[in-house]
């Protein structure tokens, strides 16, 4: 009993001093995602704050491919030191339900360190549809069920389960046509080959301004500062109706709660400044941190939630 306790508080002692000293060299922030995207801009920003502060180098590395899951798995294997952490965001929790097999366990493999910020998906239309309104679009989607086409960047992404989600939600049926990636998706959208998508406020609000798409919700339980006369989806007709774009930090389970609970600080007095506010603006997200553990709490509820849509949808990737 008595080595137990020396071995105790030895643990104990040697991870308050993992704590007070960390970081002492450099820091991997990896991306799971291609470089200049949504997530791409707040990570860059948080690793220089970051860097800045805590006086090591935060760098990132982005490492794309497979949704995701190729630089999500390698942050799982990496020692769990705090010296590699995943910026990540949304489609980390619908991963796990469309792919057939996961090389990591999403909600036990990562220790949740902070929600760094939320956004909504804007629900737009092309002009040519003719609709003005989410009541609108019901309406004219019932009376034609499946031959209006939305578009997503591929099957099984963000973009395809929140529409998938509003039409379960709505009692509607539009047809999905998935893209190699939100760019081409994008352009079949503006030149009206497509009538309908979920997509950033920073897509929606210059083609809004321009004319070329109309806005009908935004996805969130309440309306964009950046374009507040644009209603929610749900009190524009469908109540309940809520799809969050989130953006958060891991670190491989195991990593020692002073270290989780340093980031954790130091990020969250980074989120609350002024300066990282306006930084956010262009990309359409607004600072939101949590806790460690509101965060995972946050996940596993989100985690059930896509669950739940790819199981009534089908959504597959191909």
């Amino acid at each position: 009993m008595k080595y137990m306790a020396c071995a105790l508080a030895g643990l104990a002692l040697a991870s308050a001093a993992w704590g007070q000293t960390y970081p002492n060299h450099p820091v991997r922030i990896v991306i799971p995602l291609s470089p200049g995207g949504t997530t791409d801009v707040p990570g860059r920003m948080v690793a220089q704050k970051l860097s800045e502060t805590l006086g090591q180098q935060f760098f990132v590395e982005n490492k794309a491919g497979a949704g995701g899951i190729i630089g999500s798995d390698f942050v799982a294997k990496a020692k769990p030191d705090g010296y590699t952490l995943l910026l990540t965001a949304s489609p980390f929790v619908i991963s796990p339900h469309v792919y057939k097999s996961m090389p990591y366990n999403a909600l036990t493999d990562f220790a949740p360190v902070i929600r760094i910020a939320t956004g909504p998906y804007v629900l737009v239309v092309h002009p040519s549809l003719g609709v003005k309104s989410v009541k609108e679009l019901i309406a004219l989607a019932k009376q034609q069920p499946g031959k209006i086409d939305f578009a997503s960047s591929g099957n099984g992404g963000a973009q395809h389960l929140v529409t998938e989600l509003f039409m379960y939600m709505a009692g509607i049926k539009l047809n999905h046509v998935p893209y190699k990636g939100s760019g081409p998706a994008q352009q079949d959208l503006m030149s009206g080959i497509i009538k309908v998508s979920f997509v950033g406020t920073p897509i929606a609000i210059p083609h809004m301004k321009a004319g070329r798409l109309n806005a009908l919700g935004v996805s969130t339980a309440r309306r964009s500062p950046e374009m507040p006369e644009v209603p929610t989806i749900a009190e524009a007709g469908v109540p309940g109706y809520e799809a969050v774009v989130w953006i958060g930090l891991l670190a491989p389970a195991g990593t020692p709660n002073e270290i989780v609970a340093k980031l954790n600080g130091e990020i969250a007095k980074l989120m609350r400044t002024d300066e990282v506010k306006k930084l956010l603006v262009p990309t359409g997200m607004e600072p939101d941190p949590d806790k460690p553990e509101q965060f995972g709490a946050y996940l596993k509820q989100d985690y059930d939630k896509w669950g739940k849509v790819v199981r009534e949808s089908g959504a597959t990737v191909q």
